[in-house]
């Protein structure tokens, strides 16, 4: 299931499938059809006109950015989970030097939390969620990010077997045995918070959500005209609007659209 659901989000993004109607109408000319291929042609630039000047990160991103806001923490906390997805291990272990993308805030909130909290518990969760390269993990990544940073690392526990959020509930869980009644916080992207949240609350751990890594400044976008932008977020929105009704549908979270 595991590759499926990889496959599923490859032919699911919007670049792609743009690419594979293209494909499609093209060699429709070869065909009995290819007097239609001059209407689907049109049809298809008129659409990517529409994506292109769509505010993509008000209409997909910014309800999940804005699902979980980031609320007053306890004085008491007793573990702090960060979800992995802010470190590139096949270019890290390329070039042996730490690579991030923009979730770093994921990792950099690990240290401000972690000193903020000097008794709590501390996770860092991430293994590998790629098909082709399962052996480097993005844990050992984190690891040698923070010692850099100049974090004492001895404090956090490194979760390097999840491939995906489901995962990282489950083995962080196995891993740090919650106790009823303990304040614990997660950390990942904003607009990863909903779907992360539903699958904590189906494993069964009560967290509380940090949301990091916004991308929508909370304000309306006016319209554009950047059709190579606008399929990024598209890219990213769909990612996770068919991520929450994939889990629904396994049972991996506990509601499609999880709420606070």
């Amino acid at each position: 299931m595991f590759v499926l659901s990889k496959l599923f989000g490859i032919l699911s993004s919007a670049t792609n499938v743009v690419l594979l109607c293209l494909l499609a109408v093209s060699l429709l000319g070869y065909t009995p059809w290819r007097r239609h291929q001059r209407w689907l042609l049109a049809l298809g630039t008129a659409l990517l006109l529409v994506i292109a000047v769509l505010p993509w990160k008000n209409l997909l991103i910014q309800p999940l950015e804005d699902r979980f806001t980031q609320a007053s923490l306890p004085d008491d906390v007793a573990g702090i989970v960060v979800l992995g997805g802010a470190l590139d291990p096949v270019v890290s272990a390329a070039r042996d030097q730490v690579s991030a993308n923009g979730a770093v805030e994921r990792v950099t909130s690990l240290v401000t939390l972690g000193r903020r909290y000097p008794r709590a518990r501390l996770i860092f969760s991430g293994g590998s969620g790629s098909l082709t390269t399962q052996d480097l993990k993005e844990a050992p990544v984190a690891r040698r990010f923070l010692d850099e940073l100049g974090f004492d690392t001895s404090r956090v526990v490194f979760e390097d077997q999840s491939r995906n959020t489901r995962e990282n509930a489950t083995f962080s869980m196995e891993l740090m045995e919650p106790k009823p009644g303990e304040a614990w916080v997660l950390v990942t992207s904003a607009l990863h918070m909903p779907r992360s949240m539903g699958a904590f609350r189906a494993a069964g751990w009560t967290v509380q959500p940090y949301p990091v890594d916004y991308v929508t400044s909370g304000r309306d976008e006016d319209l554009g005209f950047d059709l190579g932008g606008s399929l990024s977020k598209l890219d990213v929105g769909m990612h996770e609007w068919l991520g929450l009704a994939y889990y629904r549908l396994r049972g991996w979270s506990d509601s499609l659209f999880p709420a606070p």
